[in-house]
């Protein structure tokens, strides 16, 4: 019996144990402001999570590079047992046996080693120009972690801005839909009554339809929206997130439009941070030439040496003779010819030089042009939008007219489905020119460095 409720207890164990494990986990909710969203990319993101990683790396290339010029100590060990001892051959004149040689053995069976070596630089020009260029390398690799938090903050504010404005979509959609509804439902009384005919009915049925069809689209696509954003955040995708922010919340200030219209800063590219990635690569240029031309310099280090050798026939008695030896000194190098290599190598540095520099010429005519082309992207969007907000306004009168004429009876049903088409285009131009608009901001403000 014992026995039998042992077993129970086990099965009922291993039973809660298979539930717990199928059971899934609650997947993690945020409520996110863009702001917030921002900010868990510059923590998430796998491409600003690997720059923090190099710039790490970078700190090391330092410290291994700083190494280089303390000093250098090395201890090394030897045991050798001689299996056969060698022989040497000794001329035979020695004992009286001209023309004949005698075989000798010299040295004893084992033999061990124990030495010390210790090297410091004191002068390496090469040396000298790698130490600025590992900290430089430090610095690029810094400006590579704030181009990647650019490159996050647009990405994610064009991602944020386009759940908000598919959301916007859905909204406009509900309320033609509503009315839409209403219409039909009224236009279907109305044909029972004997009022309307048929096709009225129907041609409010597709239109209907259509706008059902193309809501479960946008919400399809507005899901889609969201998990592009948390894509671009490095948050899983299954994970929930909600947006706190609203699209009106976001401002589009278009009192600036003649300021930005007249404007010409044709420096803002020293804000940018590719321009300074350029000067910042230049520099290492400019070092590596330093240290070819630092090859034709002589160098010079200081050296010591501690040797502490035993020798014996016996093996346990190997360590108790003792035979030492040590130096120092001054090692020095003097480059005389290697058959002009370095002269070719600091001309290849010098190419490389003027190459980074005419590609910084290129980098910031591009980026003026960019600054030009978000400028005038920013203005027209502007405009663009004003104009579909006026058009979506004439819309929304022109189908209330419609409507009216059509309940009095001096319109017909054809007049209000042209009307609440165009509402429907103007609506959907609207959303189009906001998005614009909004996504030109962004280009704006990063064509002026204004992102950080």
């Amino acid at each position: 019996m014992k026995n039998v409720i042992k077993a129970g207890l086990v099965l009922c164990m291993a039973t809660l144990n298979s539930y717990a494990q199928q059971t899934p986990a609650v997947s993690p909710s945020y409520d996110f402001t863009l702001a917030d969203c921002i900010q868990y990319a510059y923590l998430h993101q796998d491409t600003i999570v690997n720059a923090r990683l190099d710039v790490k790396s970078a700190e090391y290339k330092v410290k291994e590079t700083t190494g280089i010029g303390l000093p250098q100590i090395n201890g090394s060990a030897s045991f050798l047992d001689y299996v056969k001892i060698p022989t040497t051959l000794i001329p035979g004149e020695f004992i009286g046996a001209p023309g004949t040689y005698i075989p000798l053995k010299f040295g004893v069976k084992y033999q061990s080693n124990l030495g010390l070596d210790a090297s410091q630089i004191l002068f390496d020009g090469s040396y000298l120009v790698g130490l600025k260029a590992s900290k430089t390398y430090k610095e690029l690799s810094q400006r590579n972690v704030t181009r990647s938090l650019i490159e996050a903050n647009v990405q994610v504010t064009k991602a944020y801005y386009q759940v908000l404005v598919s959301g916007e979509s859905i909204k406009l959609l509900d309320a033609n839909i509503k009315q839409i509804r209403e219409q039909y439902d009224q236009t279907t009384a109305q044909n029972k009554q004997g009022f309307v005919e048929k096709i009225d009915v129907d041609r409010v049925s597709v239109q209907l339809n259509d706008l059902v069809t193309t809501r479960a689209n946008t919400l399809r696509l507005l899901i889609l929206n969201i998990q592009m954003l948390k894509f671009q955040m490095g948050m899983p995708i299954e994970t929930q997130l909600t947006l706190r922010d609203k699209l009106e919340d976001v401002k589009l200030d278009e009192t600036e439009t003649e300021s930005i219209l007249v404007a010409t800063d044709t420096a803002a590219y020293h804000k940018r941070v590719e321009y300074s990635l350029y000067e910042t690569q230049l520099k290492l240029n400019k070092l590596d030439l330093q240290r070819q031309k630092s090859q034709f310099l002589p160098t010079l280090s200081a050296v010591a040496n501690y040797t502490s050798s035993y020798q014996n026939n016996g093996f346990s008695t190997l360590y108790n003779s003792q035979f030492p030896s040590s130096y120092i000194g001054l090692n020095l190098k003097v480059p005389i010819f290697n058959g002009f290599q370095r002269t070719n190598q600091v001309k290849q540095a010098k190419i490389s030089v003027q190459k980074t520099q005419n590609d910084m010429d290129n980098l910031k005519n591009a980026l003026n042009l960019q600054t030009s082309a978000a400028r005038i992207g920013y203005i027209n969007g502007l405009q663009t939008l004003n104009n579909q907000k006026h058009n979506r306004e004439v819309a929304e009168e022109v189908l209330r007219v419609s409507r009216i004429k059509y309940q009095q009876g001096v319109g017909s049903s054809i007049e209000v489905t042209q009307a609440e088409t165009s509402l429907v285009t103007a609506d959907n131009s609207y959303i189009q020119g906001l998005y614009n608009a909004l996504i030109s901001k962004v280009d704006l403000d990063r064509a002026y460095g204004k992102i950080q």
